[in-house]
């Protein structure tokens, strides 16, 4: 197995170790549980003067039962009564309040309205009021409440700002909540938050343009504003990633101890692949947060990427010491480099360490392929045994790993009887069929190979690899070469980028004669992939076609680089005794 074998496997688990990171600014932010904000402050309440009767006694305590025993249609209405028997603001707010959470607009609604009539300057009657409207989608309704929210309290309109954004989040005409944006903030051109909703709102609504255009006059009155600058990378991320790193490196230089676009920062260039700019962005965010395990796993992964074994080795050991890294993922991954550095006891060792977590499967695997290695192929395979399976997919794998290490160590036939013991239990397993197929084949049992990978086939009609598997044993034991061959490019249009299968089909086109097009496809699947199969079967068509000294070229070369292969080496014999 090789360490890292995918940069894609990499690059998720990087970005993975930096789950506080945000990837982007929130656009569509989570709409908040359905509740009246608390009010602001303000001067208090001309409240009547009123003598307490045995009837209002008997409303409160009727609405209070019925609200604690979960009927708040009937709370509300017994509240919005007595608000309009009393003419009390704050016993019509009450009543507001049970009849939103009953959602009763129309009743929370003209409960609002009460308390507006009996306060007409109330700064708390308006704010709730505009936030039912604009809750329940009124819009126009709500406007004339939201302009005098905003001029009461000139010096909150930021906040006011954000407040109304938040409950326009989930309105479906995203081109009618931009529209009120921005007629709201006309009269605050100074307001960076009022630009910022209206880039916000813009994105919703697909207009890119206005969004950067809005963006950048938030940044303009307020540049250090980290949330803006991250916004205006989003943006232009969509489109430009290298002018979305431009733009947050230039951020950086004016703000350096921004440590979210920092992170944000480093994020971006690891998914680009500069990778030894993303760990020195990493380390500075490090030197700032020593005590973050996530951040020193991450320069560490960084290091492992680049090759840089030894120094990978000592941050992984610094962010285990760390101790908030999830443990078993850190010796996970020392294992991992105890294997590239050729240190089989250690890794041993460190997979041994990997108790549960997501890697703790993968991790039994590595044990089981280091104990074979050094010689202990029964251990490994008792090892196997007591490795818990969570679904069939690792089943079949289990079975899949013991037969390839009994097969490595010539025991083909016991590798067999334990597939075939597997698909008692699992006769239908399209991938368990193939496995047990393959090695049938390679005994010779062909008829028995032959009934599996069209079984394979019949449960998963597009199984790539059963179709060319079935039609390349046809093709290379040179029978029914006309079915092979069918079998083969169906292979090839189900996975025409698939290195192996474009093989086939080229040695399908050598079987029939056809020289030149065999040509085409095996250069194209050897440069593809410069496998020894494949390397044998170019260089023998090449050999075919006159060209020996190319053909011993891609024969030697292939050599080079693989000089135990059988294939390789019975085919250069056939040809150069």
């Amino acid at each position: 197995m090789k360490i890292l074998k995918r940069n894609a496997i990499f690059l998720s688990l990087l970005l993975a170790a930096c789950v506080h990171a945000p990837q982007h600014v929130a656009i569509d932010q989570p709409r908040q549980e359905e509740t009246l904000p608390h009010p602001v402050a303000e001067q208090q309440l001309n409240l009547p003067k009123l003598e307490l009767t045995g009837d209002m006694l008997y409303e409160f305590l009727l609405g209070d039962m019925a609200s604690q025993r979960g009927n708040p249609e009937l709370a509300a209405q017994v509240y919005l009564d007595l608000a309009n028997d009393t003419k009390d603001p704050r016993i019509a707010r009450r009543a507001a309040q049970l009849a939103f959470d009953a959602h009763q607009m129309d009743k929370s609604v003209e409960a609002l309205n009460l308390w507006l009539k009996l306060e007409p300057s109330s700064h708390q009657a308006k704010q709730l009021l505009s936030t039912v409207l604009l809750s329940g989608g009124r819009l126009d309704e709500a406007r004339p409440y939201l302009v005098e929210m905003l001029a009461d309290y000139p010096d909150q309109a930021g906040n006011t700002f954000t407040q109304i954004y938040s409950l326009l989040l989930r309105y479906p005409d995203k081109d009618a909540a931009l529209k009120l944006l921005h007629e709201l903030a006309q009269p605050y051109p100074r307001v960076a938050e009022g630009h910022l909703v209206q880039a916000q709102a813009a994105a919703l609504a697909g207009k890119r343009e206005l969004a950067l255009e809005e963006v950048r006059q938030a940044r303009a009155l307020r540049p250090e504003w980290e949330l803006a600058a991250l916004l205006e990378v989003q943006f232009l991320q969509q489109e430009s990633p290298q002018q979305a790193q431009a733009a947050l490196k230039n951020y950086l230089s004016a703000y350096p101890e921004a440590a979210e676009a920092r992170l944000v920062y480093a994020r971006m260039l690891l998914e680009q692949k500069q990778y030894t700019e993303a760990r020195t962005e990493f380390q500075r965010l490090l030197g700032a947060h020593p005590e973050s395990a996530d951040l020193a796993f991450a320069v560490a992964m960084l290091s492992l990427e680049m090759g840089e074994l030894d120094r990978a080795e000592s941050e992984l050991r610094q962010a285990l010491a760390k101790g908030k890294k999830d443990e078993s993922t850190v010796y996970y991954y020392l294992g991992q480099l105890n294997e590239a550095k050729k240190h089989d006891e250690e890794a041993l060792q460190n997979y041994r360490q990997v108790q549960d977590g997501e890697y703790a499967y993968a991790a039994r695997l590595r044990v089981a392929y280091l104990l074979y290695k050094i010689n202990k192929l029964d251990e490994a395979r008792e090892y196997l045994h007591q490795t818990n399976a969570q679904n069939n997919q690792q089943r079949v794998q289990l079975l899949s790993t013991e037969a390839e290490l009994l097969r490595d160590a010539k025991q083909v036939e016991t590798a067999y009887q334990v597939l075939t013991q597997g698909l008692e239990k699992l006769p239908n397993h399209p991938d368990l069929l193939y496995e047990t197929a393959m090695l049938a084949d390679q005994l010779g049992k062909h008829d028995a190979f032959e009934q599996m990978m069209r079984k394979a086939i019949e449960i998963k009609p597009d199984y790539a690899q059963a179709y060319n598997a079935l039609g390349y044993s046809l093709l290379d034991r040179n029978e029914r070469v006309q079915e092979g061959m069918l079998l083969v490019e169906k292979a090839n249009q189900l996975a025409p980028d698939d290195a192996g299968i474009i093989d086939s089909v080229g040695w399908g086109h050598y079987r029939m004669g056809n020289l030149e097009k065999s040509l085409e496809f095996l250069h194209r699947a050897y440069n593809s992939n410069p496998d020894p199969e494949i390397a044998a079967h170019l260089g023998e068509v090449l050999w075919m076609q006159g060209v020996k000294d190319q053909a011993k070229k891609v024969w030697d070369d292939a050599l080079k680089a693989h000089p135990e292969n059988e294939i390789l080496q019975g085919t250069m014999k056939r040809f150069i005794p």
